[in-house]
């Protein structure tokens, strides 16, 4: 007999979960919540180390230091192996992963009242496209990870999977689903025969007809969202004198959460530097570097993510940016955003069908569209799908919730 946990690694937020006599349960991570913001931040002014919640506030107070956001999309990539500069020193995304993670189980810990050396992760069904080779050595790092953290038994379940064991837990008549976890990510897709009477059997493979994902998730949106609207407000798209486009890939590294920090390095402020007399639109030119010299890239990132949320709600937002210019206010139109999200909605789509071509199942076969995932809130992804699955009924998961509660459920099953 182990104590198990699950722990849901996610590129914006995190849970951890364990089972109890009365079903699973959320561990609270952070003041009563039981979600705990996927941030770390390397405060240099209090020489200290802040996570979740707290460290997004500390960054947005003005503390001098490093804020580190959606490290897991780090897993896989060749970035894996590099790090960042905090104080002087170099510390690599694997330290930092594992130091977040670590801070997981110890805050989980405290809340269950006892140790966990068993660990059930989630994992999406591809963490890189098309790579296979670099989807095993994501998992494998992510597992290396837990047992330097000390967990003994370490395992995976893809994260839709377990959202379908969450959702199983209070069924009534046997469905045939497609789970739909759109998180920060990756958008994954798992298509599941679920009944009350087969819930709390360990072997379901017989129940699970087909899995499928891609990596687009939440913050893909975020960035496609900032190249649109306020990247062209730093230069992006302007021209040099030459009439060559001004290199965009300081701007991509901004408009991406986890190489925001990228565009801070040395390196490409002389790159930048090297550029200035070629600038034929200098207020924006000096916007930009303002950005750069002020680290204000990370504030911009959440205004980004504010907005795409607030466009869940309303047609129109309005959106301030005094870290570019105190006067500088842009309009959001929603119609606009779900123009510039048009590729990532298609490619959503193509993994949903992945996993019915995958099953040999028909989109009119499916009885539930289960949601779950931040993302998943996204009315644009919302439509494309249920007019994809007309005859599906649409039922809300918990967003941020469900994942880590049927990692639970699996760590019972396989560790009791």
């Amino acid at each position: 007999m182990h104590h198990a946990c699950g722990i849901d690694f996610g590129t914006s937020n995190s849970t951890a979960a364990h089972y109890t006599a009365a079903g699973p349960r959320l561990l609270a991570l952070e003041d009563g919540k039981v979600t705990l913001p996927s941030a770390v931040f390397f405060n240099l002014d209090e020489d200290s180390l802040a996570f979740g919640r707290v460290a997004l506030a500390e960054y947005l107070e003005g503390y001098e230091g490093r804020l580190m956001r959606a490290m897991k999309s780090l897993l896989g990539s060749s970035l894996i192996d590099q790090g960042t500069e905090v104080a002087g020193r170099q510390l690599s995304f694997k330290s930092l992963i594992g130091c977040f993670i670590g801070e997981v189980k110890r805050r989980a810990e405290s809340g269950a009242g006892h140790s966990f050396d068993a660990v059930v992760l989630g994992r999406p069904v591809r963490f890189v496209d098309d790579n296979d080779e670099a989807d095993r050595l994501a998992e494998r790092t992510l597992a290396e990870i837990a047992r330097e953290l000390g967990f003994a038994e370490v395992s995976f379940q893809f994260e839709p999977i377990a959202a379908a064991h969450a959702y199983e837990e209070d069924i009534t008549r046997e469905e045939l689903t497609l789970v739909v976890d759109i998180g920060g990510g990756t958008s994954d897709f798992s298509l599941v025969r679920l009944s009350p009477q087969r819930r709390g059997l360990a072997d379901r493979s017989s129940d699970l007809l087909a899995s499928s994902g891609v990596h687009v998730g939440g913050t893909d949106l975020d960035k496609r969202l900032s190249l649109t609207a306020i990247m062209p407000e730093l230069g992006l798209g302007a021209l040099l004198a030459n009439g060559a486009v001004f290199p965009s890939t300081v701007f991509f590294q901004l408009a991406t959460w986890h190489t925001i920090n990228f565009a801070y390095a040395k390196k490409g402020w002389r790159t930048l530097q090297e550029l200035a007399p070629d600038v034929t639109d200098s207020v924006r030119f000096n916007r930009l570097l303002n950005v750069i010299r002020q680290q204000s890239a990370h504030h911009l990132a959440m205004r980004v993510e504010d907005a795409k949320i607030a466009l869940s709600a309303a047609e129109t937002v309005a959106m301030p940016l005094p870290e570019i210019d105190d006067a500088l206010q842009l309009t959001l139109q929603r119609g606009a955003f779900e123009a510039a999200i048009a590729d990532e909605l298609a490619a959503v789509v193509r993994a949903a069908d992945a996993a019915l071509l995958q099953a040999g199942v028909r989109p009119d076969e499916i009885d539930t569209l289960f949601f779950t995932g931040g993302a998943s809130a996204v009315p644009a992804l919302r439509a494309t799908l249920a007019a994809r699955f007309p005859s599906a009924r649409t039922v809300e998961g918990d967003a941020y919730g469900s994942v880590g509660s049927g990692l639970a459920v699996v760590a019972r099953q396989r560790y009791g």
